[in-house]
């Protein structure tokens, strides 16, 4: 099947080179594809990887694909292939067309896809651009250990190449193990690449011929990757610019196959701020670690763009429709995004406003917050009205600005939030000796005020409450009222802390410390 597309094609000059831009605007033409191995878990690389394809997607009208590479079957990972869908989906990055979703060039696991790339193997084979090869693996190690002691890159020595017909038919009929190996040719033409411009590889001078057929019958990556991109009509291939070098030897399949190649634009790398390489050993740049901390989506998919190239402007706070509307593929620049993860709090602090501030997102965070209050304070919960919605509101919105995170909200910080705090006859001592007296003037306070507590007016009433104490001191009150309400010496101001609680359980607090002082 040969895959024909009508490109809009302009010639961008990019830092010094031209770079061929290839895309359609046209509903359906873009297709591409986000193809990663469930050998892992996603993580933040791949993620990144994710990201920029769903928005050239969508930036263009196109379809965004997920494609699970399951060939290598030893490596697997149980769980990975639903845990990576998972995460693409909470990352906000749905498929259009994957193995859960289904579509029309199916299936989307290349494990269920083996007869396709086994008749387009025999095709090369058939057509001379690929061979059998009967080599052990005892022959290869030897072959390899050779090339290194002489200080050479090991390569295959194309030995089965130069088979006679005869031979083949002969080793086949013995049933001797075997794979099937493509025939790289010399004179590789030049491909433009939409980030790295011009390249070139001559790959037949450093590589011996690429195995495209384990001798499992599973296909490698070289050709599962280029029969499926064709197959599943993939108009932009965006991956990682470790792939840059193979770019020529799939150009080289695609020849033989009489097949046209997608266009291909190699991402750099995301790096750690020193230019250290994002390791899976770090464990903690895995999605599902990010989720399980608390971190928003959102926040992600922006820190993750920021450090990196290919929008307009370079702010924070930006949400996907505006990564999608400031995306220009011609900004995308050659060198690593280097990611500082020391500013994620800042990033989801920022996108944590915004969902405080939508009515919508607002409710969501609150029937979490419920149920993560209720989990945090089983035994200790000071009453049903902390797990009522407006409650949980206000806090969010006193809060919204100085909290990066809900789990924040259930620290000791914020636990008298939830939890009526203790405290002892030596703390209150320690500050003043009129406690019964201020104990009384706040509830009157509260009591005049009646349900509406403003900042600004309580910020006033507690200056003017503080000159009808008779030896203490302003600074030594607002201690006292903050150890009555929280029971803490720092935390947020007084007002707030009075406004978030409401009159109610000021006063039932206010009154626990005038019974305090009357025993003491």
């Amino acid at each position: 099947m040969l895959f024909t597309r009508r490109c809009v094609q302009g010639l961008t000059a990019v830092r010094n080179r031209q770079v061929i831009r290839c895309c359609s605007a046209a509903q359906g033409e873009v297709r591409v594809r986000f193809a990663p191995s469930p050998t892992g878990f996603l993580h933040l690389g791949g993620l990144r990887t994710a990201l920029y394809n769903y928005i050239f997607a969508k930036k263009y009208g196109g379809v965004f694909i997920l494609r699970l590479e399951d060939t290598d079957q030893s490596r697997l990972v149980p769980g990975a292939a639903e845990s990576i869908e998972d995460m693409l989906e909470w990352a906000g990055l749905p498929p259009d067309e994957s193995p859960r979703r289904g579509g029309s060039v199916g299936p989307y696991l290349q494990s269920q896809r083996l007869d396709l790339y086994s008749q387009t193997a025999k095709q090369l084979v058939e057509s001379n651009h690929a061979y059998y090869c009967f080599c052990s693996s005892q022959r290869l190690d030897l072959l390899k250990k050779e090339a290194l002691r002489s200080g050479q890159t090991p390569k295959y020595d194309n030995r089965c190449r130069h088979l006679r017909a005869e031979q083949v038919q002969e080793k086949l009929a013995q049933g001797v193990p075997h794979v099937i190996r493509f025939r790289l040719e010399e004179g590789v033409e030049p491909f433009q690449d939409l980030i790295f411009g011009r390249n070139h590889h001559d790959v037949a001078q450093v590589e011996g011929d690429p195995v495209v057929i384990k001798a499992d019958g599973f296909p490698t990556y070289h050709l599962a990757n280029i029969v499926d991109d064709h197959y599943m009509r993939i108009s932009h291939v965006l991956r990682g610019s470790e792939w840059l070098i193979s770019t020529s030897k799939h150009l080289l399949m695609y020849r033989a196959l009489g097949w046209q190649p997608p266009t291909f634009g190699h991402l750099p790398l995301l790096m750690n701020k020193d230019g250290s390489k994002l390791s899976k050993r770090q464990g903690d740049i895995f999605i599902e670690s990010f989720q399980k901390d608390g971190v928003l989506p959102e926040a992600l998919l922006d820190i993750t763009t920021n450090c990196g190239s290919g929008f307009n402007t370079n702010r924070v706070g930006r949400r996907m429709d505006e990564l999608i509307s400031e995306f220009n593929p011609s900004k995308i620049t050659t060198h690593s995004a280097l990611i500082d993860l020391e500013k994620l709090p800042e990033f989801n602090r920022i996108h944590l406003q915004h969902r405080i501030e939508d009515e919508e997102q607002c409710r969501l965070l609150i029937k979490d917050l419920q149920g993560q209050i209720q989990q945090a304070f089983i035994a200790e919960i000071q009453g049903r009205d902390v797990l009522h919605e407006d409650y949980i509101r206000r806090v969010l919105h006193l809060r919204k600005g100085h909290i990066s995170s809900l789990k924040e909200l259930l620290s000791p910080v914020y636990s008298y939030l939830w939890v009526r705090p203790s405290i002892c006859s030596q703390q209150v001592a320690s500050l003043t000796a009129e406690a019964h007296h201020i104990a009384s003037l706040v509830l009157k306070l509260i009591a005049e005020r009646g349900e509406e507590l403003a900042l600004d007016r309580l910020n006033k009433d507690l200056k003017t409450l503080a000159k009808q104490t008779k030896t203490t001191k302003y600074r030594e009150l607002m201690k006292l009222l903050r150890l009555t309400l929280s029971g803490l010496q720092q935390g947020p101001s007084v007002a707030e802390m009075m406004v978030s609680l409401g009159p109610a359980e000021i006063s039932h607090r206010f009154k626990k410390l005038l019974l305090f002082s009357e025993t003491s």
